[in-house]
C-alpha cells in the first residue's frame, strides 16, 4: 500500500466509524449542528477574513489569474450566502430513512423502498473555500459523513472552516469526524483519494475542467462528474434588445469565474448588423474582451476567435460570438461544443422557446433568463454540493434530495419463494 494510501486510512476509519450514528441520528439533532454552525460562523467573521486573506495574499503572489483569486475571497456577501443556506437548510424537508413507496404481494410479503444516505462522500474541490461550508452542511442534513479534499491554495481557510463545522457537530452531540478534511494537499493524496474504494462511496470533483477530467479518468470509486461550464445564450432575431443586453451582461460580468457565466453568445443572422454593435459597446463599458467570427469581426471589429474558442470556458472577462442561420444552426453548435451545463436562449417567440427547452441537452435551460441561476442556493436547495453535467444518478445543481440512494426493507412471515 502506498504512503498515500496509508496516510488516507486514517480518514477512511474515521469516516466509517461515524457513518451509522450520523445516519441514525434524529433530524433535529442534524437541524441543531446547521444553527450551531451558522452561529459560530458569523460571531466569528474577524477570524476568518484575517486567516482568508492570508490564502488571497499568498494566491496573489502565486500569480494566480484574477478569476481564480476571485473565487478565493471571502466577503461579507459570501459569508452571509453560507450562513443563510445554512438556515435554509434546517428548513427543508428531509428524506433520511422515508419511505419512497411500499408494495405487498398477493402472498403478504411486503416490500418497502426507502431513502437511505450515500454513506462516505468525497469531495476533491479548487479555490471556493465556501464549497466547506456548503459541502458540509449538505452531508450533515442527509446523514452523510464526507471527507474533504481542498487546494493547497485555500488551506488556511479551509481548516479553520473545518474546526468550525467540528465544533458545531460536538456541540449538538454528534461525531466530529462526520466532516474531515485531508490537510495534506499534495497531489499524490489527490489521487490515492480516487481509489479508496473500502472507504469512499462517492466522489465529486469540483473545480477546473483538468481536474474533473483526471477524476473521471482515473478514479475507481463512483464519481459524479460536475461541470465545466461552456454556456451559450442565442439571441433569436425576436428579441427584444435591452432584455438580451441586460441578461447577457449580468451572466458575464456578474461573477466570471462561475461555472453558469455565460462563454458563448450566439446571434440570429437576421439582426446581426443591428444587435452586435450594441453588444460589443455594453461589454466594453464593462470590460468584457469580444472574439467572434469572421462575420462579427467585419461587423464590429472584433478580435478574431479561432476554433479553439468555442470549446474554451474562458472563468473571465471574456466573451465568443457567433453569427448564426436561425435556431437549428444554434441548436448544433450547441450540442457540439456545450459541456451540457446551461443554455439560454432569448426570444419573444413562445414555439421557438420551446423547440430550444425541449432541444438543448444540457442540465439546465433558460428561456429570457439569465445562466448565473444554475445553482443550488438559487433553486432553492439551500446549498449544493455540485452541479452535475452527466445523467447519472443526478444532474444539475445537486442539492439535498440527490445526496440519498435506495434501500428494500422486504418483511414476511416465514416466507419462502417457489
Amino acid at each position: 500500500m502506498s504512503d498515500a494510501k496509508l496516510y488516507l486510512e486514517q480518514y477512511g476509519k474515521q469516516a466509517k466509524k461515524a457513518v451509522v450514528s450520523l445516519a441514525n441520528s434524529p433530524e433535529s439533532q442534524r437541524n441543531d449542528a446547521l444553527k450551531y454552525l451558522a452561529e459560530i460562523i458569523d460571531n466569528n467573521k474577524a477570524e476568518i477574513y484575517m486567516v482568508n486573506k492570508l490564502d488571497v495574499d499568498y494566491a496573489t503572489q502565486k500569480g494566480l489569474s484574477s478569476s481564480m483569486v476571485d473565487r478565493l475571497v471571502l466577503n461579507e456577501k459570501r459569508i452571509f450566502d453560507m450562513t443563510k443556506g445554512l438556515y435554509q437548510l434546517v428548513e427543508l424537508k428531509e428524506y433520511c430513512n422515508k419511505t419512497e413507496s411500499v408494495y405487498t404481494r398477493d402472498d403478504g410479503l411486503v416490500i418497502e423502498k426507502i431513502l437511505v444516505p450515500l454513506g462516505v462522500v468525497a469531495i476533491i474541490y479548487e479555490s471556493r473555500p465556501n464549497v466547506t461550508v456548503d459541502a458540509a452542511g449538505l452531508c450533515i442534513k442527509s446523514g452523510n459523513v464526507c471527507i474533504l479534499r481542498g487546494g493547497s491554495e485555500a488551506i488556511n481557510t479551509n481548516k479553520l472552516l473545518t474546526q468550525y463545522v467540528q465544533q458545531a457537530l460536538e456541540k449538538a452531540g454528534l461525531d466530529g469526524n462526520s466532516v474531515q478534511l485531508v490537510q495534506n494537499t499534495d497531489r499524490a493524496i489527490a489521487n490515492a483519494l480516487m481509489s479508496l474504494n473500502e472507504y469512499v462511496d462517492l466522489l465529486i470533483p469540483r473545480g477546473s475542467a483538468n481536474l474533473i477530467n483526471a477524476v473521471t479518468k482515473n478514479a475507481t470509486v463512483p464519481v459524479i462528474q460536475t461541470g465545466a461550464g461552456n454556456c451559450h445564450i442565442y439571441v433569436e432575431k425576436t428579441a427584444h434588445f435591452d432584455m438580451a443586453l441586460d441578461i447577457i451582461t449580468n451572466a458575464k460580468i456578474q461573477k466570471p469565474s462561475a461555472c453558469n457565466a455565460v462563454e458563448k453568445i450566439l446571434v440570429d443572422r437576421d439582426i446581426a448588423n443591428e444587435f452586435l454593435p450594441l453588444l460589443c459597446k455594453r461589454m466594453s463599458d464593462v470590460k468584457v474582451a469580444v472574439y467572434g467570427c469572421d462575420e462579427c469581426v467585419k461587423i464590429s471589429g472584433v478580435l478574431q476567435a479561432e476554433e479553439e474558442d468555442w470549446y474554451k470556458e474562458y472563468n473571465d472577462m471574456v466573451l465568443a460570438v457567433k453569427v448564426v442561420d436561425g435556431i437549428d444552426e444554434a441548436l448544433e453548435r450547441i450540442a457540439k461544443y456545450s459541456t451540457k451545463h446551461s443554455e439560454a436562449i432569448i426570444t419573444q417567440n413562445d414555439a421557438l422557446a420551446k423547440k430550444f427547452l425541449q432541444s438543448v441537452d444540457s442540465s439546465a435551460v433558460y428561456h429570457n433568463a439569465s445562466t448565473r441561476f444554475s445553482d443550488g442556493f438559487e433553486f432553492g436547495m439551500g446549498a449544493e454540493i455540485g452541479i452535475s453535467t452527466q445523467k447519472l444518478h443526478a444532474r444539475g445543481p445537486m442539492g439535498l434530495r440527490e445526496l440519498y440512494t435506495t434501500k428494500y426493507l422486504v418483511k414476511g412471515t416465514g416466507h419462502t419463494r417457489k
